[in-house]
């Protein structure tokens, strides 16, 4: 580093968490995620080789450790004090993209294995019904992916596999549509009304769904 960045804070600071990627992996760890698949689901197009490599270097800039793996399970990662110390940081990057950059969003920059893991993180888990509910999620043109998301309290869970449970809702959406849906600029009861998420199932789980798919907490803080 030069002498400036030495002296620069910022420039610090920008060397260590501005990476590519980088930001993605502390939303992810800030979320909560503490196995190496569960961030790489919230950054399915990043390689594997590639997170392994970045997650080596934030443990080196001491904002996260790795703990060491359970038996029969992988290793976690948890932030330390200097990781956490970041929030700030990352919900200042998603409100400003919020507000400036998700308007010209479009079906083919969109990613639906990511789309589907941020429906399920914005679930309103306290707003389920005390049986399970299973909702079947497939996007028009797109007969390669099936998603089903296992409502039940106190967790959502995202299966892409068949879990085996009856199927009691299904959902065929425009990915955009569901995408905005997400991010609170399309409430799913217009959606549903336009045509561009179809709904089938018992009509109170129909009308449930209104309730239990929350939207990014970035909305609220762009003033939507």
């Amino acid at each position: 580093m030069s002498a400036y960045g030495q002296f620069c804070p910022v420039a610090l600071g920008t060397e260590i968490v501005a990476e590519r990627w980088t930001p993605l992996i502390l939303r992810e760890l800030l979320a909560g995620a503490k196995r190496f698949s569960d961030i790489q689901r919230g950054v399915p197009r990043m390689s594997r080789n590639l997170l392994a490599q970045r997650l080596v270097s934030l443990q080196r800039a001491g904002i996260i450790d790795r703990h060491a793996p359970k038996k029969g399970s992988g290793p976690e990662y948890h932030l330390t004090d200097a990781g956490r110390e970041l929030r700030g940081v990352v919900d200042a990057l998603g409100t400003w993209g919020y507000k400036w950059a998700s308007k010209d969003l479009t079906a083919e920059h969109l990613d639906p294995d990511f789309v589907m893991w941020a429906l399920r993180r914005y679930v309103r888990v306290d707003e389920l019904p005390d049986a399970r509910v299973v909702v079947l999620v497939t996007f028009r043109g797109d007969s390669r992916h099936r998603y089903w998301l296992v409502l039940q309290r106190p967790e959502a869970d995202l299966c892409v596999i068949d879990p085996g449970f009856d199927v009691d809702v299904e959902m065929h959406a425009e990915l955009e549509a569901m995408a905005r849906v997400t991010l609170g600029q399309l409430p799913l009861v217009q959606a549903m009304k336009a045509g561009r998420i179809e709904v089938t199932g018992a009509p109170r789980y129909r009308r449930g769904l209104c309730n239990w798919l929350g939207i990014t907490r970035f909305a609220p803080a762009a003033g939507r």
